[in-house]
């Protein structure tokens, strides 16, 4: 039997894995903090033999590396999470995304010295991309960072020296790492307390408000439910030759923001009325965002055979019926 570490495993992201493990016959321990997620989010594994969850932070040193002693494989999901945090909390997203990495890093190298090599998934975002000109993003596309004086790109900043030094570890000491790069991860548990615009468009079409869109809504993203994005994440694990590489996990199906809050105003109520704000209003005079973010899965397809089970109308449909239990309980 497998035993897997998930920090940040209280998440949204991080929870579903977590039943995804238990499902696959793996002990599973999981650490949180609950700054953003919380052990709620954990209710259908909790009381599984199987399943362990340890209320700390990924920084512990000496908690991490008590953690790590006995453990197969790390999902390293713990991270600053949502554009409101983000912005508001540049000081928190660089530190909770950098320290924590170089510290599993360095404890997961202990043990290869030890004679075990312990096998790394690293959680990153397509946030590395910044601002790159190109319609649609491969993994070996550029680095495109606005200027430091924008705190919008604080954040993928940080999880690119993440990547650089997962990376660096496998270039000098071969610690098997893998890297996956989220493009808007949605489904149930996600909450739209740090900006998440699905989970925010569902929470006031239920309450009958309408729906606030940022600028024009011509914004375009591409949305994966967080089912398929956990069973790419543990086939890249299982696969020996994702070792050392750097992965787009997502959807390939653009739609507008705008086109967005249309489907979940169709699917709960016609009557329903989009508002547009600006970003000022939003987060603050100085934010840029980027006007498409659109992931090349070429290198995943190759390498896991990733067929999606949701497209954007049956994700929709899962938020929907979820939220509206939860809202019911």
């Amino acid at each position: 039997m497998k035993h897997a570490l998930i920090t940040g495993g209280a998440g949204f992201i991080g929870s579903h894995l977590a039943e995804a493990l238990i499902a696959r016959d793996y002990r599973v321990t999981v650490i949180d903090d609950e700054s953003t997620g919380t052990a709620e989010n954990l209710a259908g594994v909790r009381d599984h033999f199987n399943f362990s969850f340890v209320h700390g932070t990924a920084a512990d040193k000496g908690l991490m590396r008590s953690l790590v002693a006995d453990v197969d494989e790390v999902y390293h999901l713990a991270a600053a999470v949502g554009v409101q945090l983000i912005s508001t909390a540049p000081i928190h997203t660089i530190e909770t995304n950098i320290y924590p990495t170089e510290l599993v890093l360095s404890e997961l190298l202990r043990r290869k010295r030890d004679g075990y090599a312990v096998k790394l998934f690293l959680a990153s975002s397509s946030e590395v991309y910044g601002k790159n000109p190109k319609p649609i993003w491969a993994e070996d596309a550029d680095i495109v960072l606005g200027p430091t004086t924008r705190t919008r790109w604080s954040y993928g900043a940080s999880k690119a020296i993440d990547e650089f030094l997962a990376l660096a570890y496998w270039r000098q000491h071969r610690l098997p790492v893998v890297i996956g790069r989220f493009f808007n991860v949605v489904g149930p548990r996600q909450t739209g307390h740090y900006g998440m615009v699905l989970p925010r468009f569902v929470e006031a079409a239920l309450a009958g408000r309408s729906l606030i869109v940022h600028d024009d809504g011509h914004q375009v993203r591409c949305f994966a439910h967080v089912t398929d994005i956990v069973n790419s994440v543990i086939a890249l694990m299982e696969t020996e030759t994702a070792v050392a590489g750097v992965y787009n996990i997502g959807s390939d199906q653009p739609v507008s923001i705008l086109q967005l809050a249309k489907h979940v105003i169709e699917a709960v109520n016609p009557k329903l009325e989009v508002q547009f704000q600006s970003y000022a209003e939003a987060y603050d005079a100085d934010f840029e965002d980027v006007r498409s973010r659109i992931p090349d899965l070429s290198k995943l397809r190759r390498t896991i055979a990733y067929r999606p089970q949701f497209d954007l109308e049956a994700t929709i449909r899962d938020v929907l019926e979820t939220t509206r239990a939860r809202q019911r309980r």
